[in-house]
């Protein structure tokens, strides 16, 4: 067993948890969405993209692709979150939520391209 492909494919599927679970509830409710949460699945998102650096395989070019992907949509969903919090003065509104969930839920789809093609490239994988 490969401790690295362990640990990558941890906070793969530990990114993409994060970002599902930040990401279900009402999509204009607040309380549904913690901002923690969100900045995890950020934190484990980045660090998912700094694992896959280096990768020369196709396969692993496109994991890092779809990790950069979901990396800038979590930074544009928590700095949205932080203006829309800051400007406005009863914190942030439904329609504002749900402009940081949808953010989320695009790297939410990032995250998904990431788990398929790591399950496919361990379901190819050859032992020699």
């Amino acid at each position: 067993m490969n401790l690295s492909k362990v640990l990558f494919g941890f906070f793969v599927l530990l990114a993409a948890t994060l970002n599902f679970g930040f990401f279900i509830g009402d999509l204009e409710v607040t309380a549904h969405h913690n901002p923690v949460e969100l900045f995890a699945a950020l934190v484990v998102s980045l660090i998912v993209t700094v694992m896959k650096l280096g990768e020369r395989t196709q396969r692993g070019a496109v994991i890092l692709a779809a990790s950069l992907v979901a990396d800038l949509q979590l930074i544009i969903a928590a700095t949205a979150w932080a203006y829309y919090d800051t400007t406005g003065a009863s914190g942030i509104s439904g329609a504002e939520m749900a402009t940081v969930v949808s953010l989320s839920g695009g790297a939410l789809v990032a995250n998904l391209v990431s788990v398929v093609l790591l399950v496919i490239e361990t379901a190819t994988f050859d032992r020699r």
